[in-house]
This record gives C-alpha cells, sequence and structure tokens, in this order.
C-alpha cells in the first residue's frame, strides 16, 4: 500500500512510527526525510553492480539479482535493528521513486504482520515539495535579522532567545559552519540538498505569523547557498543590532574557538590565508601572538586588524537601517542572559 503526500506539512506529520529510506548509504547522505532511519537493501557496490548489469545483460537478469541481495539484506535489518519492534509496528518506506526496493521491502514487513506502507514517488516526492517550498513560492515568514561584529555572539544568543519562546532560525547550524575565518572546513557541511531539506522542515515548523531571529549572513554560508527565497526576505528584515567592548568580544572570540586554538599548526595555516589581504607585517604579528599562546590578544587583533575593517566596509556599501541596537557590557553567562531579554524586548517591538 502507498502514501501520497500532496504538501510538506502532511508528509512531515505522516503520524507513522517510523520513516525508512532503504536507498543506499550515499544516497541516504546526500539528502533523507528528516528522522528517516538508513536500513539500505542495497549497499553503494551492490547498487552499483545491479545497474551494470540491467544496462549491460538485461533488466530480467538485473531484477533477478537485485532481489536476491534485497532479501539477503533485509533480513540482516530484520534481524538486527527491526528485530525488537511489536506487532502493531507501523513503518512508512522509500527508495528514490517509490519502486522495487521500497515496495520489496514493505512487502516483506507486512508479511510479517507489521504495517508497512511506502511513499508514492518515492525520495523524489520529498524533494518536490522541499524545492516547490523553497523555491517556487514565497515565504511567508517574517524575519528579524541580529546584527554585529564579529565577536559580539550571535550565534549563542539563538538558543537563549529560544528558551525565552522566541523563534529563530540558526542558519550556521543548519549548514554546520560557524562564521568566520575560522569557522569551520566546508568538507564537513551537508550536501546542498540535505541543508534544504533541513532548512524547509524548519520553516514548516515556525509560526510564519511570529517573528523569528535569524543571524545576518551572506548569501553563502561555506560552500551552502541559501535559497533566493530566504535571500530576498533577509535582504529586506528589520535588523537588531548587537555590539559590545572589543575586550569582551575578544574573550568570547577565544572561548568559542578552543577547538580551533587547540591545533595551533592548522591555525598557523588559517591565518597565512590572509597574507594577500592583510599583508605580511600584520600576519607575522599575529603568528607571533600564536607562537605565543595569547589567544585573546590575538582575537583582538583579527578583530580589529581584519573583521571590523570587513564589516564597515560592507556596512558602508549597503547602509544596513537598525530597527533596534541592544548593547552588552559583557559576553559571560551573565551578560548574554541580559542580552537576551533585551533582544526579546526589541523584538516584540518590532
Amino acid at each position: 500500500m502507498s502514501t501520497r503526500f500532496e504538501t510538506l506539512s502532511t508528509f512531515l506529520d505522516h503520524g507513522f512510527d517510523d520513516v525508512i529510506d532503504v536507498r543506499s548509504p550515499a544516497e541516504y547522505a546526500e539528502d533523507h526525510v528528516p528522522g528517516a532511519i538508513s536500513l539500505p537493501v542495497l549497499s553503494n557496490a551492490e547498487r552499483a553492480e545491479v545497474g551494470t548489469i540491467y544496462k549491460q545483460v538485461s533488466p530480467f537478469d538485473a531484477r533477478k539479482i537485485g532481489a536476491a541481495i534485497v532479501a539477503r539484506n533485509a533480513a540482516k535489518h530484520i534481524a538486527g535493528p527491526l528485530a525488537d519492534h511489536e506487532y502493531r509496528w507501523r513503518p512508512l518506506v522509500y527508495c528514490w521513486r517509490g519502486g522495487q526496493r521500497s515496495n520489496s521491502f514493505a512487502s516483506i514487513l507486512t508479511q510479517i504482520g507489521w504495517r508497512a506502507e511506502v511513499v508514492e514517488g518515492g525520495y523524489q516526492t520529498w524533494r518536490r515539495l522541499v524545492h516547490e517550498a523553497l523555491y517556487d513560492a514565497v515565504l511567508p515568514h517574517r524575519l528579524v535579522l541580529l546584527d554585529g561584529f564579529t565577536g559580539t555572539a550571535k550565534t549563542a544568543l539563538l538558543p537563549l532567545i529560544e528558551a525565552r519562546g522566541g523563534q529563530v532560525l540558526d542558519l550556521e547550524g543548519l549548514a554546520n559552519h560557524r562564521g568566520s575565518l575560522l569557522g569551520g572546513d566546508p568538507a564537513e557541511q551537508p550536501a546542498q540538498k540535505g541543508f534544504e531539506s533541513q532548512l524547509a522542515e524548519r520553516l514548516a515548523r515556525l509560526d510564519p505569523s511570529r517573528p523569528i531571529l535569524v543571524e545576518a549572513e551572506s548569501s553563502k554560508i561555506g560552500r551552502i547557498t541559501l535559497p533566493p527565497s530566504l535571500w530576498a526576505l533577509m535582504t529586506h528584515a528589520p535588523r537588531i543590532e548587537i555590539t559590545a567592548p572589543i575586550e569582551a568580544r575578544a574573550r568570547f572570540l577565544a572561548h568559542r574557538y578552543e577547538d580551533v586554538s587547540a591545533d595551533p599548526a592548522r591555525l598557523s595555516g588559517l591565518l597565512d590565508q590572509l597574507r594577500a589581504h592583510r599583508g605580511h607585517e600584520v600576519v607575522d604579528g599575529w603568528q607571533k601572538l600564536l607562537a605565543e599562546h595569547r589567544m585573546v590578544e590575538l582575537s583582538a587583533a583579527l578583530m580589529t586588524e581584519h573583521y571590523d575593517p570587513a564589516y564597515a566596509r560592507s556596512r558602508a556599501a549597503h547602509d544596513p537601517q537598525f530597527a533596534a541596537r541592544v548593547e552588552a557590557d559583557t559576553l559571560d553567562g551573565d551578560g548574554l542572559e541580559q542580552a537576551a531579554d533585551r533582544i526579546m524586548q526589541a523584538m516584540r517591538a518590532i
């Protein structure tokens, strides 16, 4: 039995006990329905083998060999991760197009007594709904941007706002990337499609009638590109500026990037990438601070000599208008809590 989904919301609120992705691990890694369990009925190599037989020998031989492999892998899943499920367990299964892989696996589960159903159209249905939501439709959400210089704890403030009942959209979290030179390795980011699935799910869970706080970003986060619909909202959204003394920002940045400074060789290489932009003398000064493990001073130097000038140039070019400003004297625990309270007040007034 197959289930048809016409909207992203109905797919997300499917009502089944579990969602099972039976595609290959590589397909799952690129993108999948949020929350889906990966139980591949063909491995990456097995899928390639069956595909080759389909093209070079015959579809019949490919289906025969594929069926045997699917049965073996299904048996492993049933005896392994599915062994403890009770009689009335109700899973929703999908493959690439809702074809042989998902139907074969769902049929085996049904014969056992579980109430398995298949997604009509498979993963392609999910992908179509995500694309429609992010690229074909106008997003109805009310965004408010949290803007400010590097080191003003913008990302750290988002969960504090959420804890106070505010709505937030953490784009850096979805993109698995921390902003700035030290922000992260693009290789560790999700695929573009995977990011879009997470983004579409998050937006679907938010109330469009209430303001949503988003950290001010560029149209790209690492190697992830924001969909034009979201970028258009961000471009015209009101802004709250968060400010803090350079000393507080330096201490916060040094603490936030302790994992980066724990690998001096890697950090040294990152700093060297800025020689063409800031000159050898400036970068040599940073390298000296790094060699002496003076991380707070290095953070302050990076902000005053690199990040702040770049931010000032961007602000001069775009002339952003701020609906409110929040000043934080410190960015320690108490300072962040107080800043979050003021940001909540500012959001209510916008």
